[in-house]
């Protein structure tokens, strides 16, 4: 089986189990307390929209974390097909106690991959604990490498990844996002992802 259609086949899992998983919580969601509908319709939300608003809140949360799971493992496997050696570790935290361990997501080489499909928190927690996760790297002989396919576009999370940037390239990393991302993996892997993905969008658009 041909990478592209290992990515095809993982394609078609993750829409199959998104598919189950909306349908499930939409069924639970039918037997749901609906008395905070009232302060919707004292802020001048209907009752319809409102249960609209609460379907596609549960939906969005599914959609969002398949969607970055799903684009994850795809880059994951193209790796996988060039460097068949490639895999995901864990490291011990040698700056703190906690958390005990971090995981490398793809480890090629000497590379370790942290693969984000995208990062939109404005937490400023989070960028303390990337620096630990990055020093923890460093420390274990890897150089850390954040492959980001897509970039916020609120400016609070943007300077978030902007601080992320600095931290991976003052420890000796790399930090690819947006285009960057893409022929990442193009250029290390052999293998165009984007235009896969854009072959398996195309066909469902028109229900190939």
């Amino acid at each position: 089986m041909s990478v592209e259609q290992k990515i095809h086949k993982l394609a078609l899992e993750y829409s199959q189990r998104l598919k189950k998983s909306i349908e499930f919580r939409l069924q639970e969601m039918q037997n749901d307390d609906r008395s905070h509908f009232l302060i919707y319709q004292v802020l001048g939300v209907s009752e319809q929209e409102g249960r609209l608003v609460d379907e596609y809140q549960n939906k969005g949360r599914f959609l969002y974390k398949y969607a970055g799971s799903f684009l994850e493992e795809a880059a994951k496997l193209c790796f996988l097909e060039k460097f068949p050696d490639a895999r995901s570790i864990r490291i011990p935290n040698t700056q703190g106690s906690r958390p005990k361990t971090f995981e490398i997501d793809c480890l090629v080489d000497k590379n370790a991959l942290e693969i984000k499909w995208r990062d939109a928190t404005t937490d400023g927690d989070h960028i303390t604990k990337e620096h630990t996760r990055i020093q923890a790297i460093v420390d274990a002989k890897y150089i850390p490498i954040r492959v980001m396919f897509y970039y916020p576009n609120r400016s609070q999370a943007i300077r978030i990844q902007q601080a992320l940037e600095t931290l991976y390239k003052g420890a000796g990393g790399k930090y690819f996002y947006n285009e960057t991302a893409w022929k990442y993996i193009k250029d290390t892997t052999d293998i165009n992802l984007l235009e896969i993905l854009k072959k398996i969008a195309k066909e469902n658009e028109h229900g190939v």
